[in-house]
């Protein structure tokens, strides 16, 4: 059985295009999923931060606009809230996230998704 690796991915983001090269280096092809343009919904989201073994917090790209316009650093706020902004404003999820069965990491540094190849 061929195991599916899943990355997602923003080609504009040079991190995320070096975890691609780094993959497919290995010779492993991965289906690419454009996050931005296909958002996980909040169930998927979950399922992630699951295999990722973070919280939704940990998975914010606290430099972005979005983040400062919608006072997402306030302490308050539950990781339901936090899981809802993400899938609102996609450009808040840290990237690239690389997915191989129920395991899952952030290729930052893009070395990171060694272990899963």
């Amino acid at each position: 059985m061929t195991e599916t690796i899943q990355i997602f991915h923003n080609p504009r983001c040079s991190k995320s295009r070096q975890t691609l090269a780094l993959i497919e280096e290995k010779g492993v092809q991965p289906e690419i999923i454009l996050y931005l343009e296909n958002t996980p919904d909040e169930n998927e989201l979950k399922e992630i931060l699951s295999k990722l073994g973070i919280s939704a917090r940990e998975l914010l790209r606290k430099g972005e606009q979005d983040y400062k316009d919608h006072n997402l650093s306030d302490p308050t706020l539950s990781e339901q809230d936090l899981i809802g902004k993400m899938t609102q404003f996609p450009k808040l999820i840290e990237r690239p996230i690389v997915i191989k069965n129920d395991k899952a990491v952030l290729g930052r540094p893009p070395e990171n998704v060694l272990g899963l190849l």
